[in-house]
């Protein structure tokens, strides 16, 4: 389509010469050259397949210095370098009329350098993914016309075992309160509670009501990365890079042992996908905190019935709204009690529980771990609507019953 092109054009500099390509001595000057040479390719209007192998050069060489060591010791040059290399792969993939699988190729080498490279050009990528999605939300729109996605409240009949809550462990449930009340009686108390109504507002549970199609036709052909394992702490656990349709296909629609249980549990989703972000709200609660907005971390939980997040605890506050479809099982313990909970003694487990398991948390093994049979706790069934409460540092398990989507607010 031609106006894609037009649309990327209009998003680059003017001219080649107010294109700037600024690195530091970090990057090797033979590697500047063939950057230099995708600008003039770029802006000369030469083929296609030219300017896409300089772009390759470019993602072969950079890739090869985002992994060759820890992620934290990577200079930021290499990868604002590889963000330039995506930017010229995309504009050399939709020069031409763009058929669907280019598009889809262009869309993943944005989301991949907004994954693993660094912001470039007033975050120029997230612009370019915005035209793309246009074009294939379009497309999804038409084919949605000739197809039915199988319902998503299929989904939600597959469920787990479902556990009793006990009257005497049961959160606490309470329909808005006031600001004041909450801070009172709750967070300066640090106790879980279940907030009923504050969330009734969200577009996500009205105009754009959030379902598989809805997700395919915003998201389908974004790269992720996804959690594939039934919890982290198994060995055979691991992550990978799908698109949402991939993840849809393969671990939503279809049954899969519990041993390749796939999640999308990341807080990247809604700054790549702002049209999913503006269907949530965060919390007004969070006002009580000391951070500002833009320290709150918004997380995307979305995964089959089945999974599981061991017994962990977190530093900050926890929103965990439960929304659209899905239930969760939830079991708190205050940290007063963390000794009878049995953390890891490894630095990289240690706000993690040995009892882990929903074989152990919810029928523990009195001979194993005799002293986690005596840790009070409560619990829950988180239903779509309903918001918990997890105050810093209490520890927490959550067994998912049903397909669900969650979203959590950790703040301070």
């Amino acid at each position: 389509m031609a106006h894609v092109w037009n649309r990327m054009r209009a998003a680059f500099p003017p001219t080649e010469a107010e294109f700037s390509l600024q690195f530091s001595t970090t990057v090797d000057p033979s590697l500047v050259a063939v950057l230099e040479q995708a600008r003039r390719q770029l802006y000369s209007g030469e083929e296609a397949f030219v300017l896409e192998q300089s772009a390759q050069i470019v993602l072969d060489f950079s890739w090869e210095k985002l992994n060759a060591g820890t992620w934290r010791d990577v200079d930021k040059e290499w990868r604002r370098v590889y963000s330039y290399g995506c930017l010229f792969k995309v504009a050399a993939l939709c020069r031409e009329e763009p058929c669907d699988t280019r598009t889809c190729e262009a869309t993943k080498t944005c989301d991949m350098g907004l994954l693993m490279g660094a912001e470039i050009m007033d975050n120029i990528l997230q612009t370019l993914i915005g035209i793309l999605q246009h074009k294939m939300r379009k497309r999804h729109s038409e084919l949605a016309k000739h197809a039915e996605e199988p319902d998503i409240k299929k989904h939600t009949e597959d469920s787990v075992s479902v556990p009793e809550v006990h009257p005497e462990h049961e959160v606490l449930r309470t329909d808005c309160p006031p600001l004041e009340s909450f801070r009172s009686r709750f967070l300066a108390l640090r106790k879980p509670v279940i907030l009923e109504g504050i969330i009734d507002h969200w577009p996500a549970l009205k105009q754009h009501k959030w379902s598989l199609d809805y997700l395919r036709s915003v998201a389908g052909c974004r790269t992720v990365p996804v959690e594939v394992g039934s919890r982290y702490t198994d060995e055979e656990w691991s992550q990978r890079l799908l698109t949402v349709n991939q993840f849809i296909d393969q671990y939503i629609l279809r049954q899969v042992e519990a041993s390749s249980v796939g999640y999308l549990a990341q807080h990247q989703l809604f700054d790549q996908v702002p049209e999913l972000k503006e269907d949530i709200c965060i919390p007004d609660y969070c006002c009580l905190g000391d951070a500002d907005e833009d320290d709150i971390t918004i997380n995307a939980w979305f995964g089959p019935a089945g999974t599981i997040s061991p017994l962990h605890q977190d530093p900050q506050h926890n929103f965990l709204a439960q929304q659209v479809v899905g239930r969760k099982y939830i079991r708190l313990y205050s940290p007063v009690d963390s000794e009878k909970l049995y953390p890891h003694q490894s630095q990289l487990l240690h706000n993690t529980s040995q009892v882990e398991a929903a074989v152990d948390v919810e029928k523990p093994d009195s001979a194993r771990f005799p002293a986690f049979a005596t840790a009070p706790y409560q619990e829950c069934v988180l239903h779509p609507g309903d918001v918990l409460f997890i105050p810093a540092r209490h520890w927490h398990y959550v067994r998912a019953l049903d397909l669900s989507f969650s979203v959590s607010f950790w703040w301070s």
